[in-house]
């Protein structure tokens, strides 16, 4: 059990917890990032109990997480990120303590880890961003002044082929099936729609 208190493994379980807290953050929903981020905090919780943290190492971790969150929602700004990842290695060199200046983790594990967790991250919260940001696809707005058949009878509701699809409809007066309409309006997917004379 004493691999258990190795830092660089509490170190790897605390940079994957971190990043599924993140995860978790832009795309909240199923629990399961939750819980996982959870379960990797745990050892190395465990282990900053049992030998302790560096204190000024774990407020640069903190403090360097302010620049990448700078860089990933600003376009070009991959400066800010160099400084985000710097700061993380150089914290996470010493966030567990070990005897003078000798880091507590193992430097080339620091920057692997460090690198590739901050590209990752960088590259999964700026499409995540910008998919939760994103335009629909199918703007239902074009759809108003189209033309169209009546697929069933139409009042209170019905069906009319508009655009290729088959939608929902309603009309103020009865249209009879077959008959062209136009479409003056929506609600939701609901087409208002009215008989071309």
């Amino acid at each position: 059990m004493e691999f258990l208190l190795d830092p660089n493994i509490a170190y790897v379980l605390l940079v994957v917890g971190v990043i599924l807290a993140l995860l978790a953050i832009v795309t909240p929903g199923t629990g399961m990032l939750e819980v996982g981020a959870f379960f990797c905090m745990i050892l190395p919780a465990y282990v900053a109990f049992q030998v302790g943290l560096t204190w000024w190492a774990l407020i640069l971790l903190v403090v360097s997480t302010i620049p990448f969150v700078y860089a990933i929602r600003k376009p070009k700004r991959e400066l800010y990120l160099v400084l985000s990842i710097l700061g993380v290695i150089a914290g996470s060199l010493y966030l567990f303590p070990a005897e003078g200046w000798v880091p507590g983790v193992n430097p080339l594990v620091a920057v692997i880890v460090s690198v590739l967790s901050a590209v990752f991250t960088w590259f999964i919260v700026r499409k995540t961003l910008k998919a939760l940001h994103a335009h629909p696809a199918h703007d239902l707005a074009h759809l108003i002044g189209q033309t169209g058949e009546a697929k069933t009878n139409i009042l209170d509701n019905g069906s009319v082929q508009v655009a290729g699809e088959l939608w929902s409809a309603r009309s103020q007066k009865a249209i009879p099936a077959g008959k062209m309409v136009r479409v003056t309006g929506r609600e939701g997917f609901v087409l208002l729609v009215e008989k071309i004379e």
